[in-house]
């Protein structure tokens, strides 16, 4: 992968720059995104590539969504995008961020919803001049609500084909809850980017006593809508996998969900072994607090639980005393969306840097290269478990 980036750097179009524009509550994920890239510039054209030539090649370009008084917003560009390849970079699950509505600061912050509506603000703003427009989406709107069970809405649906309607050319997610949604816009870009290789290589840099083998570690899944992912991860590494399934009461619906009656636990025994356990989004966290105790009833050594959105909608105190009680050993998860300072101070919590993954995706985008051997980085991952054993 590292030799043709090297020589495609001679090529680069410098008439159709890059440029990077983040939404309200986005600017940090796109500024980590941004030196990423100028560093990855760096590294692969040293003699040819300066900060001059970098700051040509690719631009981060500020927008402001301010609002009247009344609550009304409107987007605002610091910079001409005319002839420029443009990256919209919006984290709909930043619930860091407020706003004012008559003269009084809103008590609670911005939803998913104002979220998307300051991204579609910025793309009415740029007003059709740039080349292109490819949305980043790391948590996609509306993507828990991707199918249609009874009289609802298809939120994410809509969103995708709005967003076409509008211009965009592109959309990358990472992670998406159900990448089938992507069957709503047939005819738009839509790249769903599993930072598989990222978290892997995370745990065993932290954890160095890791040993990655079936007598000593497993592969469990938290229920049945995430076997995808961890069958994936059992196949690479070659692990055993288990499941547990959920019960739930159909009868009854609860804040939109039907409640989860038991964990069925289906697989091998996990006695002595090391357990991984991989989901898309922690919300609240209770089923994977469940699934550590009901593991540690049943013997296993450590559990090292992975999701590429660590969101605790209801705080950390019931993982805080999880963790003092032993139910588990660290909680790994991405800096694509918002992350709270005390999360990021909790011991038991580790951040994994996809923004230099997200930088790699952009420049082969670019410069109209292949992206399958991003998708799958099944080598890479190769190299990291033969580097583990040695």
């Amino acid at each position: 992968m590292e030799a043709p980036y090297v020589s495609l750097f001679d090529s680069f179009d410098a008439r159709r720059p890059i440029g990077i524009i983040a939404s309200k509550g986005s600017m940090n994920l796109a500024q980590m995104i941004y030196d990423q890239f100028v560093q990855m510039l760096h590294e692969r054209c040293p003699e040819t590539c300066d900060d001059t030539t970098a700051c040509r090649l690719v631009s981060l370009i500020e927008a402001h969504c301010p609002r009247f008084s009344t609550g009304d917003g409107k987007a605002l560009i610091d910079h001409s995008v005319r002839g420029y390849d443009v990256y919209l970079v919006c984290d709909v699950g930043n619930y860091g961020c407020t706003y004012e509505l008559f003269n009084k600061p809103v008590p609670i912050p911005m939803s998913p919803d104002e979220h998307y509506a300051d991204l579609k603000r910025i793309i009415s703003a740029i007003g059709g001049m740039s080349n292109h427009i490819t949305v980043i989406m790391p948590l996609l709107y509306g993507g828990r609500q991707h199918k249609r069970t009874g009289r609802e809405s298809l939120d994410c649906a809509m969103m995708l084909q709005e967003l076409e309607r509008m211009g965009v050319s592109n959309i990358i997610t990472f992670d998406a809850h159900d990448p089938r949604v992507q069957n709503a816009v047939p005819l738009m870009g839509f790249d769903n980017v599993m930072p598989t290789y990222q978290v892997l290589k995370a745990m065993m840099k932290k954890y160095t006593d890791l040993v990655v083998d079936k007598e000593h570690m497993m592969i469990v899944s938290p229920d049945e809508g995430a076997m995808d992912r961890n069958m994936y991860y059992a196949s690479v590494l070659g692990l055993d996998l288990g499941m547990f399934y959920k019960r739930r009461d159909y009868s009854t619906m609860l804040n939109g969900r039907h409640p989860i009656v038991s964990h069925e636990y289906l697989g091998n025994s996990v006695e002595g072994k090391d357990i991984f356990v991989s989901d898309d989004i922690i919300s609240s966290g209770d089923s994977m607090l469940r699934l550590a105790r009901d593991l540690k009833e049943r013997g296993c050594r450590r559990i090292f639980m992975f999701a590429t959105y660590a969101l605790f909608t209801e705080g950390l105190e019931a993982f805080n005393k999880a963790f003092s009680e032993g139910l588990f050993d660290a909680v790994f998860s991405t800096n694509l969306t918002y992350q709270p300072p005390e999360l990021l101070e909790a011991p038991w919590y580790t951040e994994v840097d996809a923004t230099k993954y997200a930088a790699t995706f952009i420049f082969a985008m670019h410069q109209n290269q292949s992206v399958s051997s991003l998708l799958d980085p099944h080598s890479k991952i190769s190299a990291l478990l033969n580097k583990n054993k040695q």
